[in-house]
């Protein structure tokens, strides 16, 4: 796998974690076996409030499941600072289009976060031109682990 060229930096990472505490992750997995699942656990364990997004599941982790960005309630989209996204790289530009329909309506969210190994530059692109800050083929997990040393 071919590592793209970063161009966030450790101290704005250390900013997102740290300022923003809701996350929508979009391809949130009922599995435990699977990343998602446990990257949203681990959050959730961090003070996080998570949002799942699984069309296929009604709840995980104990908290109610939407179908996709759009579909989540007006009170609880307009609180959404972060969007994590676990599909693939191909789906992303359809995230994003959503992630910018909420954008526009409540000047959030604030943060596209592609998970480790999801890279698309096109709608990394999209977004910053929305005005949202990107971080691509990152765990935010690990990111979390690294910069606030807690060991899980």
């Amino acid at each position: 796998m071919v590592r793209v060229k970063l161009d966030i930096d450790e101290n704005s990472i250390r900013d997102i974690l740290s300022r923003y505490r809701v996350i929508a992750i979009v391809g949130l997995s009922r599995e435990p076996s699977k990343d998602s699942h446990k990257v949203a656990k681990y959050l959730m364990e961090q003070g996080f409030k998570i949002i799942p997004i699984n069309p296929n599941a009604n709840k995980i982790l104990g908290e109610k499941c939407h179908r996709s960005l759009l579909d989540i309630p007006a009170d609880l989209q307009k609180t959404i600072e972060i969007i994590d996204i676990f599909r693939p790289s191909e789906e992303v530009p359809q995230i994003i289009e959503q992630a910018i329909q909420l954008r526009r309506i409540y000047g959030k969210p604030h943060v596209i976060w592609m998970q480790l190994g999801i890279v698309n530059e096109h709608a990394a692109k999209m977004a910053r031109e929305d005005g949202f800050t990107v971080v691509m083929d990152r765990c935010i997990m690990r990111e979390h682990m690294r910069l606030f040393k807690t060991n899980q």
